[in-house]
């Protein structure tokens, strides 16, 4: 992959959880834009694949970190990195997570701290970290991935949607923060999608993942596009956003209630 040698004055994007899902079509959309890519996941070798991938199809420069997020101090470690290199982010996008779930009685408690360290802890620390280059040339973009679970306490996602949460919330302060600095920030929120993830958190049986999926390509666009256009939040598909509306006017506890429904196993017939 490109190394600080071939690296040349375009816009750089960092982007987590690069190698599959949302965060493989957000790197391919802001390639696909001009932007340089900086992706940073566990797997190199699929960091290397796509690294060259898009070097070849959009003739930008590519590097790839190879580090788990969920390990304190991997987001000094990407910006250490990245300054010995002499490569400036001017985008930054937060994109890995993944989900543990379940009865939060049974689930394993090391794989949910493990969670709140991805989605928490690590999204402040890389924002905080290159987040003051952003403010010094007075123009930059943070996109934060949250969930639709970010707007909800939902029974058997007790951690994944309060980290979630937590997305949100610090997303939407962080944008009024940065009001009229030029700097964009922005909150994708989307549903259930079709990617790797409800595989790998064995949800693939619930109702929300036997319903209509989103296309990982048109919620990257939309995440894509609302950042670009200064826009606080943005939850992709008509669905969702009536979902969405509809949660501000429950009762917090129906809201539970049917949040737990979705995340149920769907019954066989």
């Amino acid at each position: 992959m490109g190394g600080e040698e071939q690296w040349d004055d375009r816009e750089t994007v960092l982007v987590t959880g690069a190698t599959s899902g949302i965060g493989y079509e957000l790197c391919r959309r802001f390639a696909a834009n001009g932007h340089n890519l900086v992706v940073v996941a566990r797997d190199a070798r699929r960091l290397g694949e796509i690294g060259a991938e898009f070097e070849k199809s959009f003739g930008i420069s590519s590097m790839g970190i190879t580090v788990d997020l969920a390990v304190p101090g991997a987001p000094q470690q990407i910006f250490d990195d990245l300054q010995r290199r002499n490569i400036p982010v001017h985008i930054l996008v937060n994109n890995a997570g993944f989900n543990e779930y379940g009865p939060f009685a049974d689930t394993s408690l090391q794989r949910e701290l493990e969670m709140i360290q991805l989605h928490i802890a690590a999204i402040t620390s890389l924002t905080k970290l290159f987040l003051p280059a952003m403010l010094q040339r007075r123009h930059g973009g943070i996109l934060n991935v949250g969930s639709t679970g970010s707007f909800a306490p939902v029974p058997l996602n007790a951690v994944y949607c309060a980290t979630k949460a937590y997305i949100l919330s610090f997303t939407e302060a962080l944008a009024g923060e940065l009001q009229g600095s030029g700097i964009k920030v922005t909150a994708l929120c989307p549903g259930a999608t079709a990617t790797e993830f409800a595989a790998r958190a064995n949800m693939e049986e619930t109702r929300i993942f036997k319903g209509p999926l989103m296309d990982a390509a048109a919620v990257a666009a939309a995440g894509y596009e609302a950042l670009q256009e200064n826009r606080g939040v943005v939850v992709p598909g008509i669905m969702n956003q009536a979902t969405i509306a509809s949660i501000r006017f429950a009762p917090r506890r129906l809201v539970a209630r049917i949040g737990r429904w979705m995340l149920e196993q769907k019954p066989a017939h």
